[in-house]
């Protein structure tokens, strides 16, 4: 590993800056499509967007104060002492390769990740089980710094707290470069975004990069079987909600009055609630200035699909 700049004293912002230079510990698990709270699309603008955006929250500030308790609580659990790395590295080979780890392990060629987490994600944690995007945050490091270990020790607030080792596995890591050589040469430096997922994170960065239309009317191709397979999916998504409805209002017919109804296995309600809602229409009759005064315009654009 090569070391690419010192983090002991470094500004954030000038921290965040560096992270741009490729890809960290953190984006790896984005980038391979197993991180359920980001997508490849979203590291891509990260990395291709001269904005530098200092994002923080509760939860991440929870996470970087209780760092030195997880790495207190492992040494206590296994004997092994670590130390600050107060480096962010870089591959020898793959520059665009990133680390900035939370520990070395003294002793051994070997790091440890720290985390914390809700108690109700401890079923993610259950049975020796490692979350998928945070074992690939590991062999990621693991192959920036050519380690052959990589312990991770998480808190569970009030619960638990479990630490795991993870080996070197040669194929896993070979992969691993492979898909982050790819996705660093072939859409960040390329400026080519990378394959939608799907997700509705995906629809946020697709709707910002592209937030305004022209008027411009392109041939469609290539899409054929595509949108073939789209109606055909769109069809069965209907029909399945209609057999839903069904079956819940079967349920509201077998109730009634009821408010629940239940088993051993399975437990129905059906409650009668209140809740407040702004009658625009009287509001725009009866105080027209105060309804335009909390106007606000909303601009999007819509995909709407026809056949011709």
């Amino acid at each position: 590993m090569k070391k690419l700049v010192s983090t002991l004293n470094l500004d954030k912002k000038e921290w965040l800056k560096y992270r741009k230079k490729g890809i960290g510990g953190s984006d790896a698990g984005a980038v391979c499509g197993l991180n359920p709270y980001r997508t490849a699309m979203q590291v891509y603008n990260d990395k291709t967007s001269d904005t530098i955006e200092e994002i923080d929250n509760e939860a991440m500030r929870q996470g970087r104060e209780f760092e030195d308790y997880v790495a207190r609580r492992f040494t206590e659990a296994t004997g092994k002492k670590v130390r600050r790395a107060n480096a962010m590295f870089c591959h020898e080979s793959y520059p665009f390769m990133l680390a900035d780890v939370d520990r070395m392990v003294v002793g051994e060629n070997a790091g440890l990740e720290c985390k914390t987490a809700s108690p109700f994600m401890a079923e993610h944690w259950k049975d020796g089980k490692i979350p998928l995007s945070y074992q690939i945050q590991c062999y990621h490091y693991m192959t920036v710094c050519n380690a052959d270990a990589w312990y991770i020790a998480v808190l569970i607030y009030g619960r638990d707290f479990k630490h795991y080792r993870l080996e070197r596995d040669e194929s896993m890591l070979a992969d691993l470069v492979r898909i982050e050589q790819d996705f660093w040469e072939n859409h960040v430096q390329k400026r080519i975004l990378p394959e939608p997922d799907g997700s509705k994170l995906a629809d946020s960065v697709i709707a910002e990069y592209y937030k305004n239309s022209v008027a411009e009317i392109l041939p469609l191709k290539g899409f054929d079987d595509k949108l073939r397979r789209r109606q055909e999916l769109k069809e069965d998504m209907e029909q399945m909600e209609r057999e839903k409805k069904k079956i819940e209002q079967e349920l509201k017919l077998y109730l009634g009055e009821a408010e629940l109804a239940e088993n051993e296995r399975y437990r129905v309600s059906w409650k009668s609630v209140s809740s407040n809602r702004v009658d625009e229409t009287r509001l725009k009759e009866e105080q027209p200035e105060i309804y335009a005064q909390y106007q606000k315009v909303i601009q999007s654009r819509r995909l709407m699909v026809k056949a011709a």
